[in-house]
């Protein structure tokens, strides 16, 4: 596209988004008329579209639909259909009582720009817009216009070469809109036993987890004192924890109400959010607490706002008469009235499921220790020396993984409860379908957030384990709409038979699994669905590909076999007198060294096809990354070559050290990456953040997608290398003969 066309359509369709329509058919009048590029001549006429019908000249928004329904792309063709039809038919008088809601959100991407704090009551709008607005606009609901924007085109479709901010400028997404039920049956009552089991198991790996830290802690100070001289070491120091940590943790989860309280109120600037507040943004929300509270004969939860701009809400406390359901203002602008209702019924199902006890000592035992990992990691960003931030940075290294060990406790936990109250939201509240919408909003809201501040916020990490919605899995499903519908998107959380193997080590479960279990309920009561999932046999991978996929792991209990059969040969050839080597066996430890070996073996067997050489004439670009994402049948090991070109996002300082919030900002959204640094590099991956690359790697869709990187390359040819390849063999190796020596010397 040449660049005056391509300015005067980025400039048409800025002043569209904001409210400037004369202008915007000043600059989008020159390019509708001009033959010399077809893309920017069918932005232009669509915008057009929307800018005369929003000034009331619906003769030439006609006009312009009219011809774009001869149009060659098919999504133009049935945008075009639908917007005709509404404008003919709102040609017709109807009586102004009569509110029509089409289902199509205009610049939905962007929901906060219109908070409903600002929103005008209807007689208001009316008279101070009646110039502007014509009156096929329900002005009693601002944020959702009338005239339908095109669905998410293809890639090869209208806006094929056309950059994220003018798909955002579009208005990129379409919601059907689906309606709720009148009247509706109880579901079965679901059986409890497995979240319950889940919540003891939670509780008892924390513990145990924190034991053996604790141990090791104790055990690092006393042995340090041994060394040093004239000192002794603390006698107390060698007692077992077990007791005093079982007594710690039933305190800290009767007292995980007021404790949170100032956790949350003095780190992330929690405070009470009024009744009446909540009230403006969502009268149903009110309702569905005060409701679902007075049949269960508790006293109303105390409700809390977080300042943050990404939308998320969670519950904590220990009884669910003190129980708090905490919200951000992200959310509260973001959703509309039912959609807030229905995420509230949430909260309400993690409370009458009693789950929300245990994830709140999870919490109050990992928040404190991510603000001791952030604040080290500020004091190493502090320290101008290399010599002296290498410590800070190993020791901040440390803490974050331990974060991550105490996090892990609550994986699985996170993941079920999750279903329990999205069926538990959808019962109160009759509306799978807005539950849907707001799951959907949550990832784009989150998307946004990144994007906007370029790194994952502290806050969002340490908070994620308790959120509705992962933010790694919000990456990629929050930036694609403007390329890929959902349901293509979603469609691997659905039908690949082996999706479920790569939730594991997830805090979250697959939102289209999530999504089509809200479908089933919806159809249960003969709703129409938010999303429609076509009925398709179940997909068919190859087995072999999976069986690789896992190999490592699977050389596990190979490894176990293989230690049997040694036994079983060792005790023959004792029996028989013909092999004598019981005495150096007679610990077991044998076995050790065998699992470490058929790991080493399964690794290596992996290797070359999880890393295969990068060739250029295969290799995949930014204008194919939508269908690699839409490929219901990919999995990881299919390592697929891309080099994409984008701005590196992320956190930058000690606080990024191990490369874990490394995020490419392509045009077709967001990418997660991993990295592993090499030593001796001169050039750090922190130091590119904030400026366009190059990636070249290795693409796996699995239950989050992401990045094997090869190399970040920059426009001034800085090049760093990423060698996973090399570190999978050291890891090999290292295993092997860490095995070896184990086997051989008992």
């Amino acid at each position: 596209m040449p660049s005056h066309a391509k300015s005067s359509l980025e400039a048409g369709l800025v002043a569209l988004k904001q409210g400037n329509y004369q202008t915007a058919i000043a600059h989008l009048e020159p390019l509708a008329s001009s033959e010399s590029n077809a893309t920017a001549n069918l932005q232009a006429r669509v915008g057009l579209v929307m800018a005369y019908a929003r000034t009331g000249e619906v003769s030439k928004a006609i006009a312009f639909c009219q011809n774009l329904i001869e149009s060659n792309n098919p999504q133009v063709q049935e945008w075009a259909k639908r917007a005709l039809e509404h404008l003919t038919k709102r040609q017709k008088p109807e009586p102004e009582s009569k509110n029509v809601e089409t289902g199509f959100v205009a610049f939905e991407n962007s929901p906060s720009d219109t908070p409903k704090s600002e929103e005008k009551p209807k007689d208001e709008v009316k008279e101070s817009n009646n110039q502007n607005i014509p009156a096929m606009v329900p002005l009693a609901k601002p944020k959702a216009t009338v005239i339908p924007p095109p669905p998410p085109p293809p890639l090869n479709g209208f806006m094929g070469s056309v950059t994220r901010t003018q798909a955002k400028l579009f208005g990129v997404i379409y919601w059907r809109q689906a309606q709720r039920a009148k009247a509706w049956q109880p579901l079965r009552k679901p059986k409890l036993i497995p979240l319950r089991l889940l919540a003891a198991g939670t509780f008892i790996a924390l513990f145990w987890v924190i034991r053996e830290i604790l141990k090791l802690v104790l055990g690092f100070i006393n042995h340090a004192l041994v060394k040093l001289p004239y000192v002794e070491p603390f006698q107390v120091l060698y007692n077992d924890p077990t007791r005093f940590l079982l007594i710690a943790l039933a305190i800290l989860i009767g007292a995980s109400p007021w404790l949170l309280d100032l956790l949350l109120a003095n780190f992330y600037g929690q405070r009470e959010l009024a009744k009446d507040v909540l009230n403006g943004h969502s009268r149903e929300a009110v309702r569905v607490l005060q409701r679902c509270y007075q049949q269960r004969r508790w006293s109303l939860p105390k409700l809390r706002i977080l300042p943050m701009t990404a939308p998320i809400i969670f519950t904590y406390g220990s009884l669910p008469r003190n129980a708090r359901i905490v919200v951000s203002k992200g959310l509260l602008e973001q959703l509309t009235d039912d959609e807030i209702a229905v995420i509230y019924a949430t909260q309400v199902g993690h409370i009458a499921h009693w789950d929300f006890v245990v994830m709140s000592l999870v919490l109050l035992v990992t928040l404190p220790t991510y603000k001791v990992y952030e604040q080290v990691s500020k004091l190493g960003d502090n320290i101008s020396g290399k010599i002296w931030r290498t410590p800070v940075t190993i020791v901040a290294s440390l803490i974050y993984g331990v974060w991550c060990l105490l996090t892990g406790t609550a994986l699985w936990l996170s993941r079920l409860r999750l279903y329990y109250s999205d069926r538990t939201a959808a019962e109160i509240t009759g509306n799978p379908n807005a539950l849907i919408r707001a799951l959907l909003k949550i990832a784009i809201g989150i998307a946004t957030d990144i994007e906007k501040q370029e790194q994952t916020s502290c806050q969002l990490e340490s908070l994620n384990i308790v959120a509705p919605i992962g933010y790694q899995q919000s990456l990629s499903l929050g930036t694609i709409a403007s390329h890929l519908s959902f349901e293509s998107f979603l469609k691997w959380d659905v039908v690949n038979p082996y999706r479920r193997w790569f939730t594991i080590n997830n805090s979250h479960p697959l939102v289209g699994d999530r999504i089509e279990r809200l479908c089933q309920i919806a159809r249960h009561w003969h709703l129409d669905t938010e999303l429609h999932f076509p009925s398709e046999q179940p997909l068919k991978v190859k087995r072999q590909s999976f069986l690789l996929q896992i190999a490592p792991w699977l050389g596990i209990p190979l490894g176990l076999l293989f230690a049997g059969l040694v036994w079983l040969t060792w005790q023959l050839a004792f029996a028989l007198k013909f092999l004598n080597l019981k005495w150096i066996y007679e610990d077991w430890s044998f076995i050790t060294g065998c699992l470490l070996i058929g790991f080493s073996i399964g690794t290596v067997s992996r290797i070359n096809s999880f890393f295969p050489d990068i060739k250029p004439p295969s290799v995949q670009t930014d204008d194919s990354l939508p269908h690699l994402l839409a490929d219901p049948s990919a999995l990881p090991i299919d390592s697929i070559s891309v080099r994409l070109v984008g701005k590196l996002l992320g956190r930058q300082g000690t606080g990024n050290s191990l490369a874990q919030d490394l995020i490419l900002q392509s045009s077709a959204g967001l990418v997660k990456l991993h990295h592993v640094s090499w030593l001796g590099q001169s050039v750090n991956h922190q130091d590119l953040i904030g400026r366009q690359i190059i990636v070249t790697g290795w693409f796996r869709r699995g239950a989050t997608p992401w990045i094997d990187i090869q190399t970040l390359e920059t426009q001034s040819g800085k090049t760093i290398h990423s060698p996973h390849p090399i570190w999978s063999t050291a890891l090999a190796v290292a295993a092997q003969a860490w095995g070896a020596y184990v086997f051989l010397t008992g």
